[in-house]
């Protein structure tokens, strides 16, 4: 018996978001000093496609986080859901922004998506909405 995929991931192709987070998941292979560089370079290649409504974009999150493959170890990190997310969303004709942040007390790395018009992706977990996130760094 088949289960219909949760409403929130209806309208954004599944098997894109499979095959951003498997891209996300291959850059974290890369060595370390590599890694941020290559995450930034994938996502700043979208920046050509028309903006994305933030709609889409917390769709495509949802649908990547729901694409955890059984494979992997342990939980996903933010900066490979969030470059997965980006992906995704170019997979499917469109772009949106990987944002890069950081809060103090407690002192903490984030990494989320948003889309042109300003809706996040994945800004809330790891207590965003409690202490907020500082944008460092965002790809145009």
């Amino acid at each position: 018996m088949t289960t219909a995929p949760p409403a929130s991931t209806k309208g954004l192709p599944r098997p894109a978001a499979a095959l951003a987070l498997c891209i996300a998941l291959t850059v974290r292979a890369l060595p370390t000093r590599h890694r941020m560089r290559a995450r930034i370079t994938l996502a700043r290649a979208t920046r050509f496609l028309p903006p994305s409504p933030g709609d889409r974009v917390v769709r495509a999150y949802a649908a990547v986080t729901a694409r955890q493959p059984s494979w992997w170890p342990g939980q996903i990190d933010c900066k490979e859901r969030a470059l997965a997310t980006v992906l995704a969303t170019a997979l499917t004709g469109r772009s949106c922004h990987l944002v890069l942040g950081a809060r103090t007390l407690p002192a903490a790395f984030h990494a989320w998506a948003v889309a042109a018009d300003g809706t996040p992706a994945g800004a809330d977990e790891a207590g965003g909405t409690d202490h907020p996130w500082t944008p460092v760094h965002t790809t145009r």
